[in-house]
């Protein structure tokens, strides 16, 4: 009982330290908007991510083009999640390129990346950032411990307190994630 009670006590602890500096709440409100601005300029949100990140980066395209709080027309959203894809894309190109490739596909100018990295530094993700910066599209990065290289290839970065661990990282991601959805809908209703 003590191991769970310590595990939630921390959790809640990463939360009060995220949300007690402003900078964070202001990024999330930043990056909603250039979110807003994408869709309702008719462009998209593509979004990516490696294991859990990549839950988190279906999680969020689902809620977009799906239902999340209020009904509302569904908004263009998705993740770089397809298997077919993305064996296809390690096969030929190395596992590195898998997600910007896919940009490289289907990315357009005036569409947001959101790109999802526990560490920052992915290299994965970050190819992704490049490649959507070469489409001249804007990067939303979810990052933790110290930002990694991501950092620097975003228009906004969004980044978890220090945690040894990716868990408490990913707890952060997912409270953004759902912040940064229900900006868009207030936004779009």
């Amino acid at each position: 009982m003590n191991e769970i009670k310590h595990s939630l006590a921390e959790a809640s602890k990463m939360l009060d330290l995220f949300t007690s500096d402003e900078k964070n709440l202001e990024a999330i409100e930043d990056a909603g908007k250039l979110m807003v601005e994408c869709i309702k300029g008719n462009h998209k949100i593509i979004s990516c991510g490696n294991g859990g990140s990549m839950s988190d980066a279906m999680h969020f395209a689902e809620e977009l083009t799906g239902l999340f709080r209020e009904m509302r027309p569904a908004i263009a959203a998705l993740s770089i999640s397809d298997p077919s894809h993305i064996t296809c894309a390690a096969n030929d190109f190395g596992f590195e390129n898998i997600f910007s490739r896919y940009i490289e596909g289907i990315g357009q100018p005036g569409d947001v990346l959101l790109a999802i990295s526990t560490s920052g530094n992915s290299k994965s993700v970050l190819n992704a950032a490049v490649a959507g910066r070469n489409k001249q599209m804007k990067i939303v990065a979810l990052t933790g411990k110290d930002g990694g290289k991501l950092a620097h290839h975003c228009d906004v970065e969004i980044r978890a307190p220090y945690s040894k661990y990716s868990d408490r990282t990913q707890e952060i991601h997912i409270k953004v994630i759902h912040c940064l959805i229900q900006y868009i809908e207030s936004h779009m209703i």
